[in-house]
């Protein structure tokens, strides 16, 4: 096609073709040389080594190597012509039925017993056998009948380790390697941007090695080293950022909130009805000595679920105001807003009732503005915002933005993880006259290469006890579908608890009437199986059945914002049962009284979900009860997530379980936009290593040279893989 130099930036329909490079460009957005020398192949098959058939998920769009073991020709029933049935085996005993329609006697001839091929399509069954369906194919080595033999891609094939690349059932597998070869051919490695320094003491490929070998391994150990480069980029470039923010925050001014000897906070200290856990007073002091700083503190605050993050926030909050300043907190919902202003009134009693008749001489004022406040209430809340008399103001992020000033704003506590973007931060700052002090709070436990990786830029504070007087909590799960009585049982158990003067939760999936939400919707699969089950359906067939004659109210996300609080509150004061929810319960509710919970369809629910609602039982002095009803199959992928769910409450535990589990592009952003992400090959699993080393060697490049003057090449390097949008994402979380 041409014999220039192919550079990273060489369209690719002057290398492959206007036809292919529409396809690369429609069906994997991949336009120029770069993207796909970018496009890295999801891993390497060898022949002789099987492609483990049997573990083929039906509906899974896959390609396997695999050899023809017979074939078979029979009439087809309801129209006139043959049916092509090949039989392919892996080696391993697994087996897959290729079916090919019509009268194709050349098909039969390439396709003889003992050849081996890449088979790729949509794994479907009948009659209980896997099934490819028409499926694309490409053979190896000798040269046979027919197409595959006219496929110049077929000596792509011929080495030992055979590139499967992402594809799309119009750009098979084999089409993307023979347009890797074709732009190989002619390419030039860009300037490696990586330091020479670094790549020595980290015994690092160069550049071009790595993009060549990756897509061409001459052995298993120069594919390991290539991969382990490119990784390297992946990883660095992410630390490279994160560093640099941190140290552009370290250099900001902020106004210092030290600590005032007989003010507020000792006050609340000396009315705490209980002794705060060593963690607390830890994790108290490093917060205390950052806000005592003049620059401002960026600090993730993560504990189990009821470990007392909330007090820990509450004394930071309490030393800004003694220093003269005011302190916000950020709640996800109203409903959260709301918990939080009850609790931390009750916490503080007369120390946040200034110019009420019992206020302690040192009050403060706490207010609560949401979007649902009436106009009046909302004009007299702001008021006291802004002139200063509430040092405590709890709202949703719409506290940034909505008409809201400030007297002097010192401290923000973010609930959750909603971390702040560019445009909050910059909301903020137009509210404060300096940046203030940020807390971020979440109750999932993470990982520590996430916690690297993707909350790099905060300082991090960990609490692992719970407080005195919080009770364990049993998790069981119910398998529905095998044993319906045992489902019989827990609406009984339920009943029993609520019997002793106890309350309980039953969550759902699903609101029900009314639109779908995206967060909500059904979950495709291609099994037939049902809806998952929603609150308004559940809730009058449980008045009606097996919790006749109990006091249940329906929470969810559509209810207005006052009715949501009048159920919050009248199931917080005892007057409910029974709350029947989604999971709008998942954070921050408490109600010490409610010790059952059970979760209908718990195996559409992610492990951190699970762990989350369960953290709502067993808040008080009664032991908690977990009940995860299931129609999974014993020994199904959810019912084993389930299992481990019930097993354990520990929470780093189950986060790594669940980091397993998802997509860790979506851990990294990677489908933020439904742009390609650049972040490929990194795994938060298996690399911790190369990122604590990554984050290691960024830490001392940008102590010597903060905005990477004297490395233009790697300044633009981690410009590409870590743009604008995923800078962004990385700094919300």
């Amino acid at each position: 096609m041409t014999s220039e130099p192919t550079t990273v930036d060489t369209p690719l329909k002057k290398l492959v073709g206007e036809r292919t490079a529409k396809a690369l460009a429609g069906h994997l957005d991949l336009h120029t040389a770069g993207d796909l020398i970018y496009h890295f192949p999801r891993r390497y098959d060898e022949r002789g080594e099987h492609t483990d058939i049997r573990s083929l998920d039906v509906g899974e769009q896959v390609t396997v190597l695999a050899q023809v073991q017979r074939t078979a020709v029979r009439p087809m029933r309801q129209r006139r012509g043959n049916l092509l049935e090949v039989t392919v085996g892996d080696g391993s005993g697994g087996v897959l039925t290729c079916t090919f329609f019509g009268n194709q006697a050349w098909r039969e001839r390439e396709l003889r017993p003992g050849r081996w091929g890449l088979f790729a399509g949509k794994v479907t069954e009948f009659r209980g056998k896997r099934q490819l369906n028409g499926p694309e194919y490409v053979l190896l080595g000798e040269g046979g009948e027919g197409e595959a033999a006219a496929n110049e891609e077929v000596e792509e094939f011929a080495g030992a380790l055979i590139p499967v690349y992402p594809a799309a059932a119009a750009v098979p597998t084999w089409v993307i390697a023979r347009c890797v070869r074709v732009v190989l051919d002619t390419f030039t490695p860009p300037e490696d941007p990586l330091p020479a320094t670094v790549r020595a003491t980290r015994n690092l490929a160069d550049i071009g090695a790595a993009l060549r070998e990756i897509h061409r391994p001459s052995s298993k150990e120069a594919l390991y080293r290539a991969r382990r480069r490119l990784k390297w980029d992946e990883a660095f470039a992410v630390q490279l950022t994160l560093v640099q923010r941190k140290h552009r925050a370290a250099a900001s001014p902020a106004r210092a909130r030290p600590a005032r000897a007989g003010g507020l906070l000792d006050a609340f200290d000396a009315r705490l009805p209980y002794e705060l856990t060593s963690g607390q007073q830890v994790v108290g002091r490093e917060i205390a000595a950052d806000l005592a700083t003049a620059h401002p503190m960026h600090r993730l605050l993560q504990g189990e679920v009821g470990s007392g993050k909330t007090v820990v926030a509450l004394r930071a909050m309490l030393q800004v105001v003694d220093a003269g300043g005011q302190a916000a907190l950020l709640a996800p919902t109203e409903v959260l807003a709301a918990q939080h202003h009850r609790g931390i009134l009750d916490l503080l009693g007369p120390l946040g009732r200034a110019g009420e008749l019992d206020a302690a001489d040192d009050a403060t004022r706490v207010e609560l503005v949401t979007g649902s406040l009436g106009a009046a209430a909302r004009r007299r809340a702001l008021a006291e915002v802004a002139q200063g008399r509430a040092g405590i103001v709890l709202g949703t992020h719409a506290l940034l933005y909505e008409g809201v000033d400030f007297a002097d704003l010192g401290l923000v506590v973010v609930d959750e993880q909603h971390r702040f973007g560019v445009e909050q931060r910059d909301a903020l700052r137009a509210k404060a006259e300096q940046p203030p002090h940020v807390l971020v709070m979440t109750a999932t436990p993470i990982p520590r290469t996430v916690a690297m990786t993707v909350y790099g830029d905060l300082e991090t504070s960990t609490l692992s006890q719970l407080p005195q007087g919080r009770s364990p909590i049993a998790s069981h799960v119910v398998p529905a579908a095998e044993k319906p009585a045992f489902l019989d049982r827990a609406w009984r158990r339920l009943r029993e608890e609520v019997a002793k003067g106890h309350q309980a939760y039953v969550v759902c999936p699903r609101i029900g009437e009314g639109p779908v939400s995206e967060e909500e919707a059904p979950r495709e699969d291609d099994n037939g199986r049902r809806p998952p089950l929603a609150v308004t359906e559940v809730a009058p067939l449980l008045a009606e059945g097996p919790l006749h004659g109990l006091r249940i109210g329906v929470l969810h996300g559509r209810l207005p914002a006052d009715e949501k609080d009048a159920v919050m509150r009248a199931f917080a004061d005892g007057d409910l049962d029974v709350l029947v929810a989604t999971t709008v319960v998942e954070v921050g509710v408490n109600v010490p009284n409610a010790t059952v919970m059970i979760v209908l369809d718990a195996d559409r629910f992610g492990v951190s979900q699970l762990h989350q609602l369960r953290g709502r039982v067993g808040r008080g002095s009664a032991a908690g009860l977990c009940l995860l009803v299931s129609e999974a199959a014993e020994g199904s992928p959810a019912r084993e997530r389930l299992d481990a769910v019930a097993s354990t409450t520990d929470g780093f535990k189950l986060a790594e379980l669940d980091l397993e589990q998802r997509r860790e592009g979506d851990v990294l952003g990677a489908t933020q936009s439904g742009r390609r992400s650049h972040l490929r090959l990194l795994s938060l699993l298996r690399d911790t290593d190369l990122i604590r080393d990554a984050r290691a060697e960024a830490i001392e490049l940008v102590g010597d040279d903060p905005e990477l003057a004297r490395h233009p090449a790697l300044a633009a390097s981690v410009a590409a893989l870590v743009d604008e949008e995923r800078a962004e994402y990385l700094e919300k979380g």
